[in-house]
């Protein structure tokens, strides 16, 4: 049981999270109805269950102690997807987690394959309440194109922690989206690595911490292959007593990872008093010999100049607020290139955005 004292868990509430951080007692017999599982857009795609000892050689290795306790529970919620080779999914397959009870913890994990040459898209919903813990891994093939969304849309006392993983074949394109907004307390730790040169990943986030929230999300890109690329950019916006995100981006950069690219970025915007933002880019360089690496990471109020800019040719402040906000999280919601997607956050920005700002009409997008 961590105690705060730990790097990896330093910046998380223990207390918090201890509902899915506690081994089960006597409970797990009810796991399998505190959450529900809806799969979707399965055209082509080959769903199996699971059981718990199926997972070993399937699922990543559990990285903390929350992975590890859904990886070892013999009533977890265990799935397998398969996407074959040169599938062209028509349209995105969406699965929709429901939890319905906060009075029990439960966990899942999910492996997801995708293989070579591939092109598909992949939507995660998170609902309801729940106290959840899982794992999803995601192995895709050489050549695929992958686009991968998690869409956190918790109700306010649910507490979710999962492990996802990424293994990026030869050549594939991979882009990833954490978009979470809902829940008591979040906790993301998502981690990446290739299976061969040329693979390049794309991962981007936007969350919205509201008073007493917590929304952490964790990043680790292993650059263990040469000729690789990673890219990531996570923005969010906090307000209200006690919000607080922690966004924490790790690259390792191996000796054979040679002729490389990576950068990564965090934003966060500050709309009221008593928020806390953390954010803590690291980068480790084992060779010299690669294209780019670097990082950056800010933290800020509204800039003064544009509400200035704005409310001199009209604006009212709170509109103004808005506009600015909402060009906050233009670039990364047109990045996420899935239209469903995109008018869903536009959407739930808005409605953030009505509550903290007072604006009565929703702003349309350009």
């Amino acid at each position: 049981m961590p105690t705060g004292r730990e790097e990896i868990w330093r910046f998380t509430p223990i207390k918090t999270f201890t509902p899915i951080l506690s081994e089960l007692a006597g409970e797990s017999s009810q796991e399998a109805s505190a959450i529900d599982v809806d799969v979707k857009g399965t055209d082509g795609i080959t769903v199996t269950d699971l059981a718990t000892s199926d997972l070993k050689g399937l699922a990543e290795t559990p990285q903390d102690r929350l992975s590890a306790l859904a990886a070892a529970d013999p009533q977890a919620v265990n799935r397998r997807l398969v996407i074959p080779a040169e599938a062209e999914l028509a349209a995105p397959a969406e699965i929709t987690i429901t939890g319905h009870t906060d009075t029990i913890s439960c966990h899942q994990n999910v492996v997801v394959e995708i293989g070579n040459h591939a092109q598909a898209t992949v939507i995660v919903r998170h609902r309801g309440v729940a106290h959840l813990g899982e794992n999803w891994t995601f192995r895709i093939g050489d050549g695929a194109q992958v686009t991968v969304v998690f869409v956190q849309e918790w109700d306010d006392t649910a507490i979710h922690g999962a492990q996802i993983s990424f293994e990026i074949g030869r050549d594939a394109t991979v882009r990833t989206a954490q978009a979470s907004f809902g829940g008591k307390a979040v906790r993301i730790s998502q981690t990446a690595s290739y299976n061969g040169p040329g693979g390049n990943l794309t991962q981007l986030g936007a969350y919205f911490a509201d008073a007493g929230q917590h929304i952490e999300h964790r990043l680790f890109v292993d650059h263990n292959a040469p000729s690789t690329e990673s890219h990531v950019d996570f923005r969010g916006c906090l307000q209200g007593k006690d919000a607080h995100s922690v966004w924490i981006g790790d690259v390792l950069i191996r000796p054979v990872a040679k002729d490389i690219e990576t950068y990564e970025s965090n934003k966060n915007l500050v709309l009221t008093e008593g928020c806390r933002a953390d954010a803590v880019p690291n980068l480790e360089i084992q060779t010299g010999d690669i294209r780019g690496a670097g990082h950056s990471a800010s933290t800020g109020r509204f800039d003064a100049e544009q509400l200035f800019y704005l409310q001199s040719r009209g604006v009212e402040e709170a509109e103004a607020r808005r506009l600015v906000v909402h060009g906050f999280f233009t670039d990364i919601v047109r990045k996420i290139g899935v239209p469903e997607i995109s008018e869903e956050l536009v959407a739930r920005i808005e409605a953030e955005l009505v509550e903290s700002l007072g604006a009565s009409t929703p702003l349309e997008e350009d």
